[in-house]
């Protein structure tokens, strides 16, 4: 993926392009309008848990590096954990970016701060309420990583964004696990991006929040008939992973006639 591939991709006015970055990260372009969501552009968690350590390796390279993203307009974090809210990445792209509108939970927007993102670049969001972003309308929607954690505000922590183009709608979910109501807040849309790394007991141990499975991903993508499933957190570290295989496995046990795609490194998909 270069800076110039991304840059000449010819649409249509209801096309979206959108370039997979690694483990949640995408950059998505509709007509002269660029999306970046959770960006993880650097080795940070390779460093803290030291290079060494093969189940936190990343196992590929950084499609593309941040300092070369400074034609995007908005950058969402989706919470503050490292793989979505990266002070590396982050403190590079406002370096290199002087007109990128930052998007994040309110209660995390002083993390934000603090990572070299000025104050005034950055845009609280909440659940349910809406925002108007060039051609993109966003509803923010209450995330829960394992379970739904709000400030002394009662401002939800962890977030997903319901994202309008035209007449093509998305929803990235960020980290999330299923709960009541969320089916309803998505409902018919048309591109759902959602994790299937799963949770378990060892993890949250070894502080590994976790998301939704594969199989919750299918029947979730089922339920809210959406039109193109996009899993997501599987493939960066093999410490918090799924093998690609049990995902198409449960796809085609739980609901064959869904399509779906599953994205390489540095790819494009034209929607």
């Amino acid at each position: 993926m270069t800076k110039e591939q991304i840059l000449n991709t010819r649409l249509t006015e209801e096309q979206i392009a959108m370039f997979y970055l690694g483990q949640e990260g995408f950059l998505i372009r509709y007509r002269d309008h660029f999306y970046l969501i959770d960006p993880y552009l650097s080795d940070s968690i390779d460093r803290h848990h030291g290079m060494q350590d093969a189940d936190w390796t990343r196992r590929y390279d950084i499609p593309i590096l941040p300092e070369e993203l400074d034609f995007v307009d908005y950058v969402f974090c989706t919470h503050d954990h490292t793989d979505h809210a990266d002070p590396d990445t982050l403190r590079a792209l406002a370096a290199h970016n002087t007109k990128a509108v930052f998007i994040v939970p309110a209660p995390i927007r002083e993390n934000i701060c603090s990572y070299g993102v000025d104050d005034s670049r950055i845009m609280s969001a909440a659940a349910g309420q809406k925002l108007s972003l060039g051609p993109c309308s966003v509803t923010p929607v209450a995330a829960a990583h394992e379970e739904l954690h709000t400030d002394e505000s009662g401002n939800y922590k962890e977030l997903g964004y319901r994202m309008t183009f035209g007449s093509t709608t998305l929803f990235h979910s960020g980290d999330c696990c299923i709960y009541d109501g969320l089916a309803e807040q998505i409902d018919g849309v048309d591109i759902l991006m959602v994790p299937v790394n799963g949770r378990d007991y060892y993890k949250l141990q070894n502080d590994i929040i976790g998301n939704m499975n594969a199989e919750e991903a299918v029947l979730l993508a089922q339920e809210i008939h959406a039109r193109l499933l996009v899993p997501m957190h599987f493939d960066l570290y093999a410490g918090n992973g799924l093998s690609p295989a049990y995902f198409v496995d449960c796809l085609y046990r739980f609901s064959p006639g869904q399509a779906f795609h599953m994205f390489a490194p540095g790819e494009r998909y034209i929607f």
